[in-house]
């Protein structure tokens, strides 16, 4: 945010977050035409998303089965306790975790819910014994394996349309 004010966006910065979550690469010029505004004003529109934060960063999308880590687990996390220096504990722990590509803390009847991503089931059970569990507080854990991935990445605006 500038000066600790933050603009409301419009439909075109609302398309302009819809094409660059599709593809992060693409040129100002081909953006601007996709959006239907002239370059110019689209680079500054672009420039005050990331500013104001609504786009934080641009990554590669990785084909993780040719990096023999495509081998992709969830599991359910309960600590023993929930006071705010244990949370901040495990919090930090998890951050060593290469293997932990998400950690979000879930409201419901387990603390956290970790995407876990090896190369394989036996990598995860290593991964799960000797770190997952061996993390600050934790209870128990449970775990579900994806057998396939349907949808990884999704479209801002598809989810701010409810479409």
């Amino acid at each position: 945010m500038k000066n600790g004010k933050e603009s409301r966006i419009d439909d075109f910065d609302r398309k302009i977050l819809d094409v660059l979550s599709v593809d992060g690469r693409i040129t100002v010029t081909r953006l601007a035409a996709l959006v239907g505004i002239s370059k110019t004003p689209c680079q500054v529109r672009l420039q005050r998303l990331i500013d104001q934060g609504y786009i934080t960063g641009f990554r590669a999308m990785i084909d993780y089965q040719k990096l023999d880590r495509g081998h992709v687990a969830f599991a359910e996390v309960k600590l023993r306790d929930t006071t705010r220096s244990a949370l901040e504990a495990f919090n930090a722990a998890v951050q060593e975790i290469p293997e932990i590509e998400q950690c979000h803390m879930i409201a419901g009847p387990f603390d956290y819910l970790l995407k876990v991503r090896t190369s394989d089931i036996n990598a995860y059970r290593q991964v799960l014994g000797e770190r997952i569990s061996a993390l600050p507080h934790v209870a128990s854990s449970s775990t579900f394996v994806s057998m396939q991935s349907v949808k990884e990445h999704g479209s801002y605006e598809k989810c701010a349309s409810g479409t």
